[in-house]
């Protein structure tokens, strides 16, 4: 084996020596700096987008906080806008039932007032037909025929009494 002579054994450490000093240098003057760089620059990116990923947060943080405040207003706006109405339709409700309460009373004192008129004219046709009656039995019974004002005072008599 070559590498085990002796006699080449010199030469071969000079050379190690310059490759190892080539390599050497080649590595800490081009290839270190460039992985640096490179280190560098992948930690400048993960350290912004994770700043950027924060600001962002934030800014969601923000806008979900300003989508709950305004959908609290206007649950707040809807629950007052009900209780109006509800407000309103009552009152309506009650207006429209003081008006059929009026609108009652009134049909029924006309009524009883119908009643009454017809009731007076049931009570007169009574009692024209009581006299005539009384008028019809006298003259059946007695066999003379009454005179119209007796026969009027005695229904009238005979009224008072039923009434």
């Amino acid at each position: 084996m070559p590498q085990l002579n002796t006699k080449t054994f010199a030469s071969q450490i000079f050379w190690l020596a310059i490759t190892f000093g080539t390599l050497y240098v080649l590595v800490t003057k081009v290839g270190l700096p460039r992985v640096g760089a490179v280190l560098e620059a992948r930690e400048a990116k993960i350290s912004g987008d994770l700043d950027k990923a924060t600001q962002l947060k934030a800014e969601t943080d923000a806008i979900v906080a300003a989508y709950e405040k305004a959908v609290a207003e206007a649950r707040a706006g809807a629950h007052k806008l009900l209780n109006e109405t509800a407000a309103t339709a009552d009152a309506a409700a009650a207006k429209r039932t003081a008006d059929v309460v009026a609108g009652l009373a009134a049909k029924q004192k006309e009524a009883e007032a119908r009643i009454e008129g017809q009731k007076q004219t049931a009570l007169a046709n009574v009692r024209a037909v009581a006299a005539e009656a009384a008028a019809a039995a006298v003259a059946k019974l007695a066999g003379v025929s009454p005179d119209q004002a007796g026969v009027d005072g005695a229904v009238d008599a005979a009224l008072k009494e039923r009434a």
